[in-house]
């Protein structure tokens, strides 16, 4: 069960408040991905079957929010790494991941803008993100390297960056081909 410090103590979250808290992050993602960051709030209270007090005793600000489910969608695509690697071959664990990873940057709609809003809650965002998907990127590259299925000549921050640029929200088909041809060119001469 989740914690929330206040003051020196930490204490549980009642379950009705975690429920609460897990739909209204729920439905934040969903309706971002749809309707972008700016969403109206009653949007995201509604698809969430809460009242805005809720929204708002949790989120104070809509940076709060933005920061909230930005790190959650982080968690999640971090947390699909251990099972990719356990179940496939460790290229395909590595494509699968980067597909996941593409996913994840095409549904931010909004978020790019966010960031570079000038507004200090947005500010840890990007070290958040390189803290939690290199060392995924350095453990799913290792072990394809490991298996002789490719060899790494970029740094898993270059893979990061590549991955930023070749996403396209509006063509996944055109985001797995790049993606293809980048281990394609991790398996040259191999």
């Amino acid at each position: 069960m989740a914690t929330h410090s206040h003051g020196t103590a930490a204490r549980p979250v009642r379950r009705d408040v975690q429920r609460n808290l897990d739909a209204l992050l729920t439905a934040a993602a969903e309706v971002f991905v749809s309707d972008g960051v700016d969403a109206p709030v009653r949007r995201i209270t509604a698809k969430a079957g809460v009242g805005i007090g809720t929204l708002y005793r949790h989120f104070p600000e809509r940076s709060d929010l933005i920061v909230a489910v930005f790190r959650r969608e982080v968690d999640a695509c971090t947390a699909a790494a251990p099972a990719l690697a356990a179940t496939c071959e460790p290229v395909e664990a590595l494509v699968r991941w980067l597909e996941r990873l593409a996913e994840f940057v095409a549904t931010k709609r909004g978020l790019k803008a966010a960031l570079h809003s000038g507004d200090p809650a947005y500010e840890s965002l990007p070290a958040y993100f390189k803290e939690q998907f290199l060392p995924v990127i350095e453990e799913l590259t290792g072990a394809a390297v490991a298996s002789g299925d490719i060899r790494l000549t970029i740094t898993p921050y270059d893979l990061l960056r590549t991955m930023a640029g070749v996403v396209d929200p509006e063509d996944d088909a055109y985001t797995k081909r790049m993606i293809t041809l980048v281990v394609d060119g991790l398996r040259y001469r191999a």
